[in-house]
């Protein structure tokens, strides 16, 4: 097997984080879980990590005005066009505002990957607008994007 921590998030996200309960999951039964599925203490340690990190985020609050983005070197390796133009198409939709692109941007770039999938950066953006509770509508609408197949975008 070889997991990694892009695995070991949709796992969590699936089994866990997309319920509708009130009792938050015991983090230890989910790491025996995940042990006893098969995916690497290391792997599992750097999923908690990586959202962990998440849960920090302050809230986002959108930005008043439109704003332009500049990628850096190390993102524009990591993302590509497609996945930098579906970030521009989010955007301009009203799926993310300029403050949620960063935090989607910042969590692509802890995940460790050389370069990230469109079908990836998809699932990040879903997992970020989950953890952020004023986000419902745009949460609900990217999971429509995530879930069914979308070609109507422009790159």
């Amino acid at each position: 097997m070889k997991e990694n921590v892009f695995d070991v998030l949709i796992y969590l996200f699936e089994n866990y984080l997309d319920r509708d309960t009130e009792q938050a999951p015991d983090p230890d039964e989910m790491r025996t879980e995940l042990l006893e599925a098969g995916f690497p203490q290391r792997e599992i340690n750097r999923a908690f990590d990586w959202l962990e990190t998440l849960g920090a985020q302050q809230p986002m609050r959108a930005a008043s005005l439109p704003a332009f983005r500049i990628f850096s070197s190390e993102e524009l390796a990591k993302l590509d066009v497609e996945c930098r133009g579906f970030l521009m198409f989010l955007e301009q939709n009203g799926i993310l505002t300029a403050a949620s692109r960063e935090v989607v941007i910042d969590r692509l770039m802890a995940l460790n990957e050389e370069i990230i999938s469109l079908e990836n950066l998809k699932w990040v953006v879903l997992m970020v607008l989950f953890s952020q509770p004023s986000e419902e509508v745009a949460f609900a609408r990217m999971e429509n994007l995530v879930y069914e197949s979308f070609p109507g975008y422009i790159h």
